[in-house]
């Protein structure tokens, strides 16, 4: 077991860079590329990526996201109609099209759905239609998305924190409960997993996710240094058994062992350790989240820091002052 890094001045220079591309440097360039109409650098992306589902997903979806994916994903369909990848990009990019407001749901679900035929072994699609069912369908569209994501790949991480964060929704104006469906669903989904996947963490996630829909509410304060949520034995277990996985799985990147461990090389390790940074700090545990917050690096994510309606770069220089006396 490697252990974490050193305490004190983080190892890199500037801010938090709040990438959705993460360390994954590759994507970074060819997200660029497509922005400046180059898809056939997204094309030998995904080909490449093959069906490493996780990072398939994590890589689709920043493609996807940029202002102009849509007009370069159907430049490439026309090109190649019968790509997958060509109709899975341009599903995606309709889906965040609609969810800002400039298309239709039915049209990007219609899309989804396509991209799906064409490769049936895919869970990606059906992630697609699950981001597009967080905002726009009903809880009945939302389980069926997952269903069809799981029946693929069993452990998808991305569809786990997007039903945590749905599920977290329901019963949105009561107090905390920890029988809430929420922490079932994250306990199931981490002790149904293997031993060093990131889903350990995600009974971790699935508290902060309450915390946002209670702040909304007005049943928790809306400041998280303020609220008691991370501080109950049950949150204290939860973040406890959290850590202890990291210890032991998050080996080091640049060592000999990484490729050993799933918990080291998972492209969207970064996320589970910004949740797991965030609910030390509000826990009072300044030591190891100051671990975290150096393994972070500038890779912070919006997602928790901005819980429930913060700035999210005012809230991560914060947590970093705090742990490690360095904005």
């Amino acid at each position: 077991m490697t252990p974490p890094p050193p305490l004190g001045r983080p190892r890199y220079k500037g801010g938090p860079t709040f990438d959705p591309a993460l360390d994954d440097t590759e994507l970074a360039t060819v997200r660029d590329a497509l922005a400046r109409g180059r898809w056939g650098e997204a094309r030998q992306l995904l080909a490449r990526t093959g069906d490493d589902w996780d990072r398939r997903g994590h890589r689709l979806v920043v493609l996807a996201e940029g202002g102009s994916s849509l007009a370069w994903a159907r430049d490439w369909q026309l090109a190649e109609p019968d790509s997958p990848d060509a109709a899975l990009l341009l599903a995606c990019a309709t889906v965040f099209r609609a969810l800002r407001g400039k298309d239709q749901p039915d049209a990007a679900r219609a899309l989804c759905l396509t991209a799906a035929r064409m490769a049936p072994r895919d869970p990606t699609p059906w992630l697609c239609a699950l981001i597009l069912a967080r905002r726009t369908g009903t809880d009945d569209e939302r389980v069926r998305a997952f269903d069809q994501v799981r029946a693929r790949h069993r452990d998808h991480h991305h569809a786990h924190h997007l039903m945590a964060a749905c599920l977290a929704e329901h019963q949105e104006g009561d107090r905390d409960d920890p029988l809430h469906e929420v922490y079932d669903f994250a306990s199931w989904a981490a002790e149904q997993a293997p031993a060093d996947s990131p889903l350990a963490v995600l009974p971790v996630v699935a508290h902060a996710e309450r915390y946002r829909v209670l702040a909304r509410a007005g049943v928790e304060p809306a400041d998280p240094a303020r609220s008691g949520h991370w501080t109950t034995r049950r949150a204290r277990q939860v973040m406890k058994a959290a850590f202890d996985w990291w210890l032991e799985w998050d080996t080091d990147e640049e060592g000999p062992d990484a490729a050993d461990s799933t918990a080291a090389t998972h492209p969207r390790r970064k996320v589970d350790l910004n949740y797991l940074a965030h609910a030390k700090l509000h826990e009072g545990r300044l030591a190891e989240a100051a671990a975290l917050l150096t393994r972070i690096g500038p890779h912070a994510t919006h997602a928790p820091w901005c819980y429930p309606d913060r700035d999210p770069r005012g809230a991560f220089r914060a947590a970093r002052r705090a742990a490690l006396g360095a904005a």
